[in-house]
């Protein structure tokens, strides 16, 4: 590991160099200085200009850049490669299409800092609705020259927030008080200790749909002791883009099948027969087998 980094923010990305753009631009604005942190983008077979769009950073940040051949849906491939090639002690994982506040990372790691033992830690990411329903209010709000701004008159007006805050507003904000977390374990923007996720394996490599792939790792870390931490102040926002909702929230279904088959116990075969209305039930239930 170099000892002058503090965290490696990893970077999938397909096909949407424009997004991918504006996340990086959001990264050169980041409170901690540049050289406290370096920045992977794995590219899962673009044809556009990503490879360009990620160069063209690279005096302004610590990046490298990978490629690895179309194949299909390979996000979890992707992250696996960030993972592997991290010189830090600390992977933050975001989506492209996703910014991030200008303290976002300084707050990652100190909640790492201050948390003993291996760390995950949650942010919180506004516009972020599940689907489409923030889509034209967080485009109007957004002025991506004035991200932090941006963030502040959402937060004041309490405009399209983060979708967990149901989950928040039902079980608290303390994760350790519930017995499965890793349920809004969601990749999009999320940090965990590297020796950890090397530990306990990565990102399964077979799924190659979306949805579950980040559940199934955050299960993986909970159960090998990580303690889940949720920090308000580790703030994005979700740029709005098109997401094909029912479609994807079918192939999540069929992927938590596989991780019923996969561990075959009870939480497990509980995930994969949770009907999206029961989101928030999922942990009642989880505390009913114990």
């Amino acid at each position: 590991m170099s000892s002058g980094l503090k965290c490696t923010v990893v970077i999938p990305t397909y096909n949407r160099s424009a997004l991918l753009w504006h996340t990086l631009d959001s990264l050169t604005r980041q409170h901690m200085p540049a050289d406290e942190f370096e920045v992977i983008v794995v590219d899962d077979g673009s044809t556009d200009n990503t490879a360009k769009i990620a160069a063209s950073f690279q005096d302004r940040l610590d990046l490298r850049y990978h490629y690895q051949p179309d194949e299909g849906f390979r996000a979890g491939t992707a992250r696996n490669v960030g993972i592997a090639d991290a010189r830090s002690p600390i992977c933050v994982f975001t989506d492209d299409g996703v910014m991030l506040q200008a303290d976002n990372l300084n707050q990652h790691v100190a909640s790492h800092e201050a948390t003993p033992g291996p760390t995950v830690v949650l942010p919180y990411i506004y516009g972020f609705s599940g689907d489409d329903s923030n889509f034209k209010v967080v485009g109007e709000r957004l002025d991506v020259n004035d991200l932090d701004g941006s963030i502040e008159r959402l937060q004041a007006k309490r405009e399209c927030r983060d979708i967990r805050e149901l989950f928040y507003d039902r079980y608290g904000e303390d994760l350790t008080r519930i017995p499965a977390p890793w349920q809004i374990f969601w990749t999009c923007n999320i940090s965990a200790d590297t020796a950890q996720l090397r530990a306990v394996g990565g990102f399964d490599e077979q799924f190659r749909t979306w949805g579950g792939e980040d559940l199934d790792l955050g299960y993986r870390l909970h159960r090998d002791g990580a303690q889940f931490i949720f920090n308000r102040q580790a703030k994005a926002i979700h740029i709005p883009h098109e997401r094909p909702f029912e479609k994807l929230m079918h192939s999540a279904t069929l992927n938590y099948r596989y991780m019923a088959e996969k561990y075959d116990s009870p939480v497990m075969r509980i995930l994969a027969e949770l009907k999206p209305r029961q989101f928030l039930d999922f942990n009642d239930l989880v505390a009913a087998t114990i």
